[in-house]
Formats: C-alpha cells, sequence, structure tokens
C-alpha cells in the first residue's frame, strides 16, 4: 500500500497537478448534460465546503509543521500584508478618481467606490491554491493565502460595513450588517489555529510528519489530494454558457450601443485594474528588488501570480454592504475566463526558472 502511495505521490506534485483543472472542466461539462446544471452546482458548492474546511487546513498544517518559522517567514507575511493592503489603497483611490471622473454624487458614488474596492479581492483559495502544487513555493503561498483569507472575510468586510454605516441616518447607525454567512467569518481565523499549530509544534520538539512514518506518508497523500481537487473545482466552475460574444465585446468597448442601466463600464474599470494596471505595478516594484537581490527569487512568482489571480466568487456574499450586483457577477465571470489560462502559463513558466 505504501509503496503504491510513493509511487503516486510524485504525479499529484508540481506542474502534473495542473491538468486537472482542464479534467474538472470537460467533466463538469458532461455531468451536467447528464444529471442538469442545478444539481451538479450544488453538489460542487457543498465539495468546496469540505475542501475549504477538512482538506486545505490539513494541507497547510502539514507544509508548515516541516517549517522552521524563522526571520523569512516572517519578513514573507509582513510583505504580504503590505501588498494586499497596497492593492485595496489603490482600488480605493483608483475608483474615487474614476467616480469623480465620472461625476457621481451620493449613493452612486458609494455604490461604486464599495464596489471596485471589493472586487479587488481574490481567489486565493482555490486558483491561488494552484501555487502549493510547487513545493519550493508552498510555504510562501500558504503565507499568501492565510493573509489573503483574513483581507477577504475580516477586513474588508469591516471597512464595507463601515462605509455603508456613513451613509444612513442617525437613527440607523447602530445597524450592522453581517452579510457573509458564519463560515466563512470564522474561515480566516480557522486558518491561523491550524497554522499556529503546526508552527509551535514543530518549533517547540521539532516534530514533522516523517516522524509519523508509513501514517505520515499516507497523511502526505491525503493533504496533498488536496491540490488537484482544487484545481477540478476551479475548472468545474468556468461555465461554457457563460461566454458570451455579446458581453465580449461590451467589456472591451466594442459594442457602443448605450442603455440607461449600462454597468459595463464599471465592469471595465475593474477589468482593468485586476488584469492590467495592480499586476504591472507590483512587477515594477518587485522586478527590481529580484534582481538586486533583496527578495528571494521564490517570493517573486507567489507575488506576481497572486497579482492576476480571478475576482473571488465570495464576493457575491457582500451585495448586502450595497456593492453592484451585476457588475460584481461579470467580473468575477470575466477575470476566471481571462486570468486562469494565465495563472497556469505562469505557473509552468515560472515553475521552470524560479524553483
Amino acid at each position: 500500500m505504501i509503496e503504491i502511495i510513493e509511487l503516486i505521490l510524485p504525479y499529484i506534485k508540481g506542474l502534473w497537478a495542473l491538468p486537472w483543472i482542464a479534467v474538472g472542466f470537460f467533466v463538469t461539462i458532461l455531468l451536467s448534460k447528464l444529471y442538469g446544471e442545478d444539481s451538479i452546482s450544488n453538489a460542487m458548492k457543498k465539495i468546496g465546503l469540505i475542501l475549504l474546511y477538512v482538506f486545505v487546513p490539513l494541507l497547510l498544517f502539514r507544509i508548515l509543521l516541516s517549517v522552521d518559522f524563522q526571520q523569512n517567514e516572517i519578513i514573507f507575511t509582513m510583505i504580504c500584508f503590505t501588498i494586499l493592503l497596497l492593492m485595496y489603497i489603490l482600488a480605493y483611490f483608483f475608483a474615487k478618481f474614476l467616480s469623480n471622473k465620472y461625476k457621481l454624487f451620493g449613493k452612486s458614488k458609494g455604490i461604486y467606490i464599495k464596489t471596485v474596492l471589493t472586487n479587488q479581492g481574490r481567489s486565493s483559495a482555490f486558483v491561488g491554491g494552484a501555487l502549493l502544487a510547487i513545493e519550493e513555493w508552498r510555504v510562501f503561498a500558504t503565507i499568501y493565502m492565510i493573509i489573503g483569507a483574513i483581507f477577504l472575510f475580516a477586513i474588508i468586510p469591516y471597512i464595507l460595513n463601515y462605509l455603508h454605516r456613513k451613509n444612513l441616518k442617525k437613527s440607523q447607525k447602530s445597524t450592522n450588517i453581517h452579510a457573509l454567512p458564519w463560515y466563512l467569518r470564522v474561515f480566516p481565523w480557522y486558518l491561523l489555529l491550524f497554522a499556529f499549530s503546526a508552527v509551535i509544534v514543530h518549533s517547540t520538539i521539532g516534530f514533522t510528519s516523517k516522524n509519523l512514518g508509513d501514517f505520515g506518508t499516507v497523511f502526505e497523500f491525503i493533504t496533498q489530494l488536496t491540490i488537484p481537487a482544487a484545481l477540478y473545482y476551479v475548472g468545474a466552475g468556468v461555465h461554457p454558457s457563460d461566454l458570451k460574444i455579446s458581453e465580449l465585446k461590451k467589456l472591451f468597448g466594442f459594442d457602443n450601443k448605450k442603455t440607461k442601466d449600462d454597468h459595463w463600464q464599471w465592469v471595465r474599470n475593474m477589468f482593468f485594474l485586476t488584469v492590467v494596471i495592480t499586476p504591472l505595478i507590483l512587477l515594477i516594484i518587485f522586478t527590481p528588488l529580484l534582481v538586486t537581490g533583496i527578495i528571494q527569487k521564490t517570493w517573486f512568482p507567489v507575488i506576481m501570480i497572486n497579482a492576476i489571480l480571478p475576482v473571488t466568487s465570495t464576493n457575491m456574499f457582500l451585495l448586502p454592504y450595497g456593492i453592484d450586483k451585476k457588475s460584481t457577477a461579470h467580473i468575477v465571470t470575466w477575470t476566471t475566463f481571462v486570468c486562469v489560462p494565465i495563472v497556469v502559463v505562469l505557473i509552468t513558466v515560472f515553475g521552470i526558472y524560479f524553483s
């Protein structure tokens, strides 16, 4: 049994894991035709929660259980926090500048700013989880994922709640919104619990999964399955029915038809911020730091790939804070279509040159 597991393990690691995105895409199309898209979609939501709450934390625990969390890891944690803070500050001032340019006032301006700010949040758990496939990146990808979860599910909802209450009447000021379901509100602290436990156990008694013998091999195999499963989930979330030429034309401004409720300008702005501006600014900042040796070469791909991840679909939970529903749905869909292939290519290229 152990011999079979050891033979399989290399084929669910590294670049071997990436084809599972395509497997998830094609198998889901087939299953949707057989059992109906709604039933498959509901099943995938349940699978997603199992991955988030069982397999992802166990994988992070195993990775950090073998790490001496010292100066490099602490510095990278601070860099991650700074990067994510910079990304959201950039989104805020980008939205504020454009809202003034479009002469938006009052409620419309508030909705625009909150929508752009919220949709700077990226899919760091599932799409970003592909980074964990590369052994040399996995510790830093883990750190980035945890910090990203804290921003997504703790810091940003708090800021949105503040911005929402700012526009309320005095009699309504005491009303707080809890838009996220409880299992997403506790998720970043749940991940931190596993991370701290692994670091403390390793640092105090030097324990790693290798100390478990054959059970450690089985544990590695079970947790390593998280990566192809998560990538399968990413592929399953790409729906060909969402790919509409008419919307593609609107996204890139080739359709000049205007409607009273035209929100495609908002989508274009967020797409430009997500796919072009944010990655470009981080590239400009971190390329000189890489060339001069100020940052480690294993940090660079983690930072750059996370910079171009698609917008996370969990932003739809934040609609009660007053963000635009249609713009959010479209930016999630189109960044997924565009960014997932880019991420696959970058992991492949960076996996060759930065590992």
